[in-house]
């Protein structure tokens, strides 16, 4: 399972050092992609297509909203290994779309990892903390707790 905040620092070339605690659970084969809300998602590549099911559902049908869906994630997305020391080479168009300066922070997410721009998580990360009490209510009500 993956877990934990991680900061890391991005170096020359967009290599990206994984942290060994997510390296160990991603495994050697990766998919980095877009993400939701302006971050990269970085999954193993066997569970790459469980994370999308979970997000489109058991759809038979290739509705719009399971086509935009696919086109966002499927046509960003590249495999990746990390090298000897743990990097991954991020392509220009993810670094781009996720705003990646030099500092990150990758997310241990349980399925996958995120990757943030060092700034916009730490301002998302304060809106999460607050808003954490109304998410839990929420799901509660849904489950019938």
């Amino acid at each position: 399972m993956l877990l934990g905040t991680y900061q890391v620092r991005f170096t020359a070339g967009h290599r990206l050092s994984v942290p060994a605690q997510l390296r160990q659970n991603l495994g050697e084969a990766c998919i980095l992609a877009k993400w939701y809300q302006g971050g990269l998602v970085l999954v193993n590549k066997s569970t790459f297509s469980a994370l999308l099911t979970r997000i489109k559902g058991e759809a038979s049908l290739i509705t719009e909203p399971v086509r935009g869906s696919e086109y966002f994630i499927y046509t960003s997305a590249y495999e990746v290994s990390p090298d000897d020391q743990g990097r991954i080479i991020v392509p220009e168009r993810l670094v781009a779309y996720a705003n990646l300066g030099e500092e990150v922070y990758f997310l241990g997410m349980g399925d996958r990892a995120e990757i943030w721009n060092k700034e916009v998580w730490e301002e998302k990360e304060k809106v999460i903390a607050k808003e954490a009490p109304g998410y839990i209510e929420e799901l509660a009500k849904k489950n019938g707790k």
